[in-house]
C-alpha cells in the first residue's frame, strides 16, 4: 500500500512563496534543486519521519519543457501574494501496480533525478492533478534514503490533512484503493464551490492552516 510522502505548494515566485511561508510558519525552508525535465525549481521543510513540504515554482531560468509540467503548473490558478497547496504525494514501492490500482487516470511513469536523488513519477500526460488534487500524485524513490531524512528538523509535523469535494464519492475508491482512506480526512462540499485542500501544521507559531 502506498504512504504518504509529502504536500505540494505551488507559488508564482519561489523567493516571494518561501518568504511568504517562512513568516507563516514561523520557520526556515531548505535550499532544494533544479528539475531539468519539468522546467520548475522547489524548496523543502521536514514536516516529520518520512515526510515533508515541497514549495514548487515554474523556473523562468529554464527552458521549456518538452511535455506539460507536473502538478498543473502550466495552467493553475495561483494567488499573487501567497503559495497555494494544490496537491500531496503518496509513496509507493511499486508504482506501476499502484498507479494501475487507483486507476484515477492514464499517466507517465517518468524517471526523474535532481543531484544524487532518484525517483519514479507517475504524470499524466497532459499534467493534469489526479482527482483535483485530491488523489495523490504517485512516487517511488530509488534511492536508499528518503528527503525528509536529509532535512533540518525546523519544529514543523503534519497534524492533519483535510479535503472538500462537491463529490466526494469519486474519490474515495482511489484512496481506498490505495490504502490512503485514513490518511485524507474527506468531505462535501456545496455544489458550485471550489475543491480545496487543507493541512493543518503544528509549527514554532502553533498550529498553522495551509491551504
Amino acid at each position: 500500500m502506498a504512504v504518504p510522502d509529502h504536500l505540494v505548494l505551488a507559488t508564482r515566485d519561489l523567493d516571494a512563496g518561501a518568504a511568504w511561508l517562512e513568516r507563516h510558519l514561523g520557520a526556515s525552508l531548505a535550499a532544494g534543486g533544479k528539475h531539468a525535465r519539468m522546467g520548475t525549481h522547489n524548496r523543502l521543510l521536514r514536516l516529520g519521519a518520512g515526510f515533508y513540504l515541497e514549495l514548487i515554482a515554474i523556473d523562468s531560468q529554464a527552458p521549456p519543457p518538452g511535455r506539460p509540467r507536473w502538478f498543473a503548473l502550466d495552467h493553475i490558478d495561483l494567488p499573487a501574494d501567497r503559495p497555494r497547496l494544490i496537491h500531496w504525494v503518496a509513496r509507493s514501492e511499486d508504482i506501476a501496480r499502484d498507479a494501475a490500482a487507483s486507476a484515477a487516470m492514464p499517466a507517465d511513469i517518468l524517471e526523474m533525478e535532481r543531484g544524487d536523488f532518484r525517483w519514479r513519477i507517475a504524470v499524466p500526460p497532459d499534467g493534469s492533478l489526479p482527482g483535483d488534487g485530491l488523489l495523490p500524485t504517485l512516487i517511488q524513490w530509488d534511492v536508499a534514503f528518503h528527503p525528509a531524512d536529509r532535512l533540518p528538523d525546523a519544529g514543523c509535523e503534519l497534524m492533519k490533512l483535510e479535503a472538500f469535494h462537491p463529490r466526494p464519492e469519486r474519490i474515495r475508491p482511489g484512496l481506498a484503493a490505495l490504502g490512503l482512506a485514513a490518511k485524507l480526512d474527506l468531505h462535501p462540499c456545496a455544489a458550485g464551490e471550489a475543491m480545496q485542500l487543507v493541512a493543518y501544521v503544528r509549527c514554532p507559531r502553533g498550529l498553522a492552516e495551509l491551504d
